[in-house]
């Protein structure tokens, strides 16, 4: 019985080992594409910060026209939500952070009487939100892993559209922001109308320090702010994809490192009861040899 328990511990043991292997592996890829992936956050960044100088700027000198895609809607009643997950899993709470939050505006959004349109990217989202009853318009999957801009504009397109026929007053996203190696965040940002570009600090006070002047627009501004809001519209969206695969794999390598950690532990208990039980059979199978010896003995004193 002894040998048996063996084993089978002999067995278990064999088999975290191998499981060890695979999450060390993951982890260590996973940290090798957070460094890409934030070289990428940061390569996009002045593209992104120009695009909303830009619109601020054209907002300013047209204020009327702005007002048709820039601010927020005074009634709501027909809602679109991005949502933006991974491909695939074992990332810790990365998913269900970003699902679970669209669920809840999905909830709130009804409860105030508007209708509500989901669109999601990545694999994860249409498996969870099919089981929670919430129909899923399109969905766009294959790239969460590694973003480009063209996939951006894709998913802008599909979203866009609604809300410039006017079957649509909001369109926001859920996503998982990138603060930094330690810290993300899921964010909920309204897409479209245009939320109005806030003006920071340091741009006042570079704005100050410039030589003052004018801009001269070509074509006008309203039509300016016609070519600008796709632009700046798959601008958002593809900073958002690449925030959310960085802090996918930053997730699933802290995810891997857990389980790494948690195979080890494994091991070692399995070790330690394993060699008990080897301990407990070597023990028995001498008390046998000794209880048979001594029978022996007294048989042959008789």
């Amino acid at each position: 019985m002894a040998g048996g328990q063996e084993r089978i511990l002999r067995r278990r043991i064999r088999s975290v080992q191998s499981t060890r292997k695979i999450t060390k592996a993951m982890e260590l890829i996973a940290a090798s594409r957070i460094v890409r992936a934030q070289a990428r956050i940061a390569a996009n960044r002045p593209f992104r910060e120009g695009m909303e100088r830009v619109l601020r700027v054209t907002a300013e000198a047209d204020p009327q026209a702005a007002a048709k895609l820039l601010g927020t809607p005074e009634t709501i009643g027909r809602v679109g939500i991005l949502a933006i997950a991974g491909d695939r899993g074992l990332a810790g709470s990365y998913n269900s952070g970003v699902l679970r939050t669209t669920e809840r505006r999905v909830a709130e959004h009804k409860a105030n009487g508007a209708e509500v349109t989901v669109w999601s990217v990545g694999k994860k989202a249409p498996g969870y939100f099919r089981y929670r009853g919430i129909d899923v318009t399109d969905s766009f999957v294959g790239f969460a892993d590694r973003p480009d801009f063209s996939d951006a504009r894709h998913v802008a397109a599909a979203v866009a559209a609604p809300f410039v026929t006017g079957e649509m007053d909001l369109i926001e996203m859920v996503s998982t922001r990138f603060i930094s190696a330690g810290t993300q965040r899921v964010e909920r940002l309204q897409l479209l109308p245009l939320p109005l570009p806030e003006e920071d600090e340091e741009t006042s006070q570079a704005e100050e320090s410039a030589v003052e002047g004018y801009t001269e627009f070509e074509p006008e501004p309203e039509k300016l702010l016609v070519e600008l809001a796709p632009r700046a519209l798959e601008a958002e969206i593809f900073a958002a994809m690449l925030e959310g695969t960085a802090a996918f794999f930053t997730a699933q390598q802290r995810a891997m490192a857990a389980a790494t950690e948690n195979a080890d532990e494994l091991i070692r208990t399995l070790t330690r009861v394993m060699n008990r039980a080897r301990q407990d059979a070597i023990t028995t199978e001498i008390m046998d040899i000794v209880g048979g010896a001594e029978a022996l003995r007294q048989a042959k004193g008789a």
